[in-house]
């Protein structure tokens, strides 16, 4: 039987006339982090429980179980833009994300947060081939930072970005996907720009950027469906099947 985890889908988001997006060379190569080529094993979840609970969210509640309901929805947005929305004002959002970078940060010192499997090797062999990549999160600098030591990966990339160094704004805006593009200089078109996520902001980042590979991974939150309606050109099983897809499609 023949093995389509790597073929590209045909069936796209709103406004598509059915054709498969056409690939590019796939020279420059964003990567999101957690839940991409990062198995944080529900450490968001956790995170913003703690930071609920510091703002007087009782656990167990209906408000916890709508405002985590709605951390799950927008996962892959910037962190500090679901706390605007949940809470409603910048001082309460602004302790909100600090109580839950210092949460999410205790629990990836205390070593549970991995790699997604063959995600390192997958990026090893991309720089190899002569691609350029970046790494992208919805988290703040400083917890990034804290999972790059703890995985060892500090220099694995090209670049790392988070909202912070694109103006702010994460995703669904396409700024970081374009500021890895801007930053790197390594493609003159964004249609050889490859993005690749696990949700649908990812995707429709990458759609946005203009982007001609957008692919999804189902090592994360969303399912297939999700990942092809806001915008994927491809869907993997993991990130792992990403230098084959690209080798396939140059």
């Amino acid at each position: 039987m023949t093995d389509t985890t790597n073929t590209p889908d045909t069936t796209h988001g709103p406004g598509s006339t059915g054709t498969p997006t056409p690939t590019g060379t796939g020279q420059l190569v964003v990567l999101d982090m957690a839940g991409t080529t990062v198995a944080d094993g529900g450490l968001v979840e956790r995170a913003f429980e703690r930071a609920a609970e510091h703002l007087g969210v009782a656990p167990g509640s209906p408000d916890h179980a709508e405002k985590l309901q709605y951390v799950l929805d927008t996962m892959g947005e910037s962190k500090i833009s679901v706390f605007r929305h949940l809470f409603g004002t910048e001082e309460l959002a602004r302790r909100a994300n600090a109580a839950f970078e210092e949460a999410y940060g205790e629990l990836v010192d205390a070593g549970l947060v991995t790699a997604v499997p063959g995600a390192r090797a997958a990026i090893e062999k991309l720089r190899a081939e002569g691609r350029t990549v970046a790494l992208t999160t919805g988290f703040a600098r400083v917890t990034q930072d804290a999972v790059l030591d703890a995985l060892g990966w500090q220099g694995l990339a090209d670049l790392t970005l988070c909202p912070a160094d694109a103006g702010g704004r994460g995703r669904p805006c396409p700024d970081m996907v374009l500021t890895a593009f801007l930053r790197t200089g390594a493609v003159a078109d964004v249609r050889d720009v490859v993005v690749v996520g696990d949700t649908a902001y990812d995707m429709l980042s990458g759609q946005r950027a203009g982007a001609g590979t957008v692919a999804g991974v189902l090592t994360g939150a969303h399912d297939r469906a999700t990942l092809v309606r806001n915008g994927a050109t491809h869907v993997l099983d993991s990130v792992a099947a990403l230098p084959d897809l690209l080798l396939e499609s140059a």
